[in-house]
């Protein structure tokens, strides 16, 4: 059985956030063909709502760069990884030594809500709801986190990147899928590839009849351990570099035209 894994901004959506007709035609032939597909994301739970309302019927999702296996048609979260509350603290107390012009925000409550420094820049997290600001950090610290944010202003996402990687080195994993210097932290260990190896493995589905679709660094270690790596045409060098095809890009539905090839 084949099993298609997609993420979602910049690869299966468009720069609008929207899905296209042809791509929503698609992941219904797919779902009558019995292809199973997985929604693999950055995105925490509370931003797949916007998704959903898109397509015919809710896909399963891997959010938070791996951190949590959802079932939307339960609303249940199937397995969470967290930063623990001792992990968080020495991420904070080692970036406030290297970054001391960071600000930080959480995603909490296995991603339905998310906390913020009230220093830390709210852009597009408030249109989906669930956003509190706290006045000391000490407040980020005291719960398990799916996701740790960082931001320092406007950096090279590339380099800041790498910079938060080296400080946090042994006990988170840094990452980015921003234009903006936005890196995002899960705990060691999670990536992309984790999250969707452990939802393959409850399926019996082999990482090698895999094709994971992606754009962004924090699609590599899921491209790397899929069985096909595609990239959209729009992707970062990096994914390119190790895909084993690159398809149109989001605006002209790669991902659709692909599938398309896939299905009677």
């Amino acid at each position: 059985m084949m099993l298609i894994a997609t993420d979602l901004d910049g690869t299966l959506l468009r720069a609008d956030k929207t899905i296209s007709a042809r791509t929503a035609a698609a992941l219904e032939r797919a779902a009558a063909a019995d292809l199973p597909v997985v929604l693999v994301t950055g995105r925490p739970i509370r931003w797949l709502r916007t998704v959903y309302q898109q397509l015919a019927t809710p896909l399963p999702a891997v959010c938070a760069n791996g951190a949590v296996v959802y079932d939307p048609l339960r609303d249940q979260v199937l397995r969470a990884d967290p930063l623990a509350p001792e992990a968080l603290t020495e991420i904070a107390r080692r970036l406030a030594e290297e970054v001391p012009e960071a600000v930080l925000a959480v995603e909490v409550m296995d991603g339905r809500q998310m906390l913020h420094h009230i220093d830390y820049p709210i852009r597009w997290d408030s249109e989906h709801g669930g956003v509190r600001s706290v006045e000391v950090v000490a407040e980020l610290l005291r719960e398990p986190a799916v996701k740790l944010l960082v931001r320092a202003g406007e950096r090279d996402p590339d380099e800041f990147s790498a910079l938060v990687g080296k400080t946090l080195a042994g006990v988170g994993e840094a990452t980015h899928s921003s234009s903006t210097g936005l890196v995002e932290v899960s705990a060691s260990g999670v990536t992309k590839a984790a999250g969707l190896a452990w939802y393959c493995d409850r399926l019996g589905v082999p990482a090698a009849v895999v094709t994971a679709f992606g754009d962004m660094p924090n699609d590599v270690p899921m491209l790397a351990w899929a069985g096909r790596a595609v990239a959209v045409g729009n992707a970062h060098p990096a994914v390119k570099e190790i895909a084993d095809e690159v398809v149109a890009s989001n605006e002209d539905d790669g991902v659709a035209a692909y599938l398309e090839t896939l299905l009677p």
